[in-house]
């Protein structure tokens, strides 16, 4: 992968199913009942670019000095090796999201409390793909993630970010960057290859976002892995009060 974020078959129609409340128009009065859905991991600070397409330069902020980074030198996920199979899990936010996706067979969930997101996480504890529902649904992947990288130039230097592409396609939108995580997450200051997505239903707004996280050795792989869960992610939705 080589400045831009490819995707092997382009996403087709009905990708996303939504049941129960709000069907696929949204959730109206919902509008500010939640954030949209959060980034994983926490990044440093990148520059907005008002053009969907065009890699933004990352801005440093007086807050933290840079850090020195660290390179694991685990050998690379092979997605040639992995195998796959559907997982459902449940998150909750403005509404209780009920989410299957295609995972690599062997990683494990693990959700928060209260479980706004799934986490399934390779048996090295290294490589991870995040997924997130429950948020309301309002506007579409390219407005997402333009509204991230606003927040990102809030956050601190020393994380380091290095932003490698952003790309807007017909149904999600896509970043791919690098960062280290704060100190507090990360001493030693080891690199992370991060692909975040946001994927639209059939009304055009995001519904789910979804982040595949590992080494920069790992990225094609990673991609593989963000690519078939967006192939075959599902998300209904009912009241929390049912």
């Amino acid at each position: 992968m080589a400045g831009t974020v490819s995707r092997r078959a382009v996403l087709g129609a009905g990708l996303l199913t939504l049941a129960g409340v709000g069907g696929a128009g949204g959730y109206g009065v919902g509008l500010f009942l939640t954030k949209e859905p959060s980034l994983a991991g926490t990044a440093a600070p990148l520059a907005v670019s008002p053009t969907p397409g065009t890699t933004p330069t990352p801005t440093p902020t007086p807050t933290g000095p840079p850090r020195k980074v660290t390179y694991d030198d685990s050998p690379a996920l092979d997605a040639d090796d992995l195998r796959y199979k559907s997982q459902t899990f449940e998150v909750k936010g403005v509404v209780r999201s009920r989410v299957s996706v295609r995972i690599p067979s062997g990683w494990s969930l693990t959700q928060p409390d209260p479980p706004k997101t799934g986490r399934f996480t390779d048996p090295t504890g290294k490589r991870w793909i995040r997924i997130e529902g429950g948020f309301t649904i309002t506007r579409p992947p390219a407005a997402s993630m333009q509204a991230r990288i606003t927040e990102l130039n809030r956050l601190p230097a020393n994380q380091m970010l290095h932003l490698i592409s952003h790309t807007v396609d017909e149904r999600y939108a896509t970043i791919a960057y690098t960062y280290v995580p704060p100190p507090e997450q990360s001493p030693e200051g080891i690199l992370r290859y991060v692909i975040v997505r946001w994927v639209a239903d059939d009304s055009g707004n995001c519904a789910v976002e979804m982040s595949s996280t590992g080494l920069p050795q790992d990225k094609d792989a990673l991609l593989d892995v963000l690519d078939r869960a967006t192939d075959s992610v599902q998300r209904r939705d009912t009241p929390l009060s049912g």
